[in-house]
């Protein structure tokens, strides 16, 4: 018998027995750039996770807003390549596009299967890899009757003082404003406005403002709110039948010279253990095996989908700019 030839498989054989990694993915070496708009604690804590599974993979985000990710993607590509070996943001519009321009490569992680997602793309050129919620920020000293509906809003009690995001500002308000629209009409956003509703800047600025009594309520993102709350915000979070959920895909880039390292990223993002530290994050998990940290407020990620305002993404892209020039005007009383 030629001893060499039983090595191998006996190998294979302890390194399963044990539970330990096979060779092939322990000894994956190289630099993996990923350009993120995720908080810089998610990926912080992803990296170094990910860093034990992996030592001879040197993680390296770049945490930016979606926007200025897209314009650095898009000099980069104008002087002949791309840094990046991963994206990973809220803006599913723009994985559409890089997908149409075949900037992205194909890969479908052994993982995915056990996700749920309102958005999925059938090629696998991206896979989602968090729910974004968005529910009704309020600030629980002005607000002692929660808005329950997305209709209430035009009452009275919350005239001159409810804020959405503005969505030439917020790519996640972009989106919210579509989802709205695509779910109740154009008439919604004129019923706010003749409430008095207010456009404001980001994000995390509507929430600021709700907690800081300048607003009783205001769209707001689960992470962020949950954030302030932990920090003693007096605001509570209530999400309506109807919810907002914008999945987070992540993405390869095409070209990469780190593919097994890019894909084994990925394998992690989508796994019990990756998904597990996005949910201690404050938002939501695409797996249903991973638990909500307590007294989170979290919609259980079935649940979400289930309840999640639908939207045709690539006729979002096209309609973009006229989308936000009607909200624009109709905020701003034009």
């Amino acid at each position: 018998m030629n001893k060499g030839l039983t090595a191998v498989p006996c190998a294979l054989l302890l390194c399963l027995f044990l539970g330990l990694a096979l060779p092939a993915q322990a000894e994956v070496k190289g630099k993996l750039v990923i350009y993120t708009s995720m908080k810089e604690s998610l990926i912080g804590k992803l990296r170094d996770a990910f860093a034990k599974k992996y030592p001879g993979v040197v993680v390296d985000p770049y945490s930016a807003g979606a926007g200025k990710i897209m314009a650095k993607i898009a000099a980069e590509r104008e002087s002949g390549g791309s840094v990046a070996d991963l994206l990973w943001t809220s803006e599913i519009p723009d994985f559409y596009q890089l997908k149409d321009q075949g900037f992205l490569e194909k890969y479908v992680s052994p993982e995915a299967a056990s996700i749920v997602s309102p958005v999925k793309d059938p090629d696998g050129y991206f896979t989602p890899a968090r729910l974004g919620t968005l529910g009704l920020a309020y600030n629980t000293k002005l607000v002692k009757d929660p808005p329950k509906t997305w209709q209430d809003l035009f009452d009275p009690r919350f005239k001159n003082a409810f804020g959405i995001a503005n969505p030439a500002l917020s790519g996640t308000a972009f989106v919210s404003v579509s989802l709205l629209v695509n779910t109740f009409g154009w008439d919604y956003f004129v019923h706010l406005k003749a409430n008095g509703a207010k456009m404001g800047q980001g994000s995390g600025q509507v929430v600021d403002d709700t907690a800081s009594g300048d607003l009783k309520a205001c769209i707001g993102v689960d992470y962020i709110t949950s954030e302030k709350m932990g920090k003693g915000a007096t605001l509570g979070l209530f999400f309506p039948q109807e919810m907002l959920v914008i999945p987070s895909p992540v993405a390869i880039i095409k070209g990469t010279k780190n593919l097994e390292a890019a894909k084994l990223f990925v394998d992690f993002l989508l796994s019990r253990e990756g998904q597990t530290l996005i949910a201690s994050s404050g938002t939501l998990p695409i797996r249903t095996d991973v638990e909500l940290p307590a007294g989170s407020g979290l919609v259980p990620p079935k649940e979400a989908v289930e309840r999640a305002m639908q939207l045709d993404y690539q006729k979002t892209i096209v309609e973009k700019e006229a989308t936000i020039a009607k909200f624009t005007e109709i905020m701003r009383g034009k």
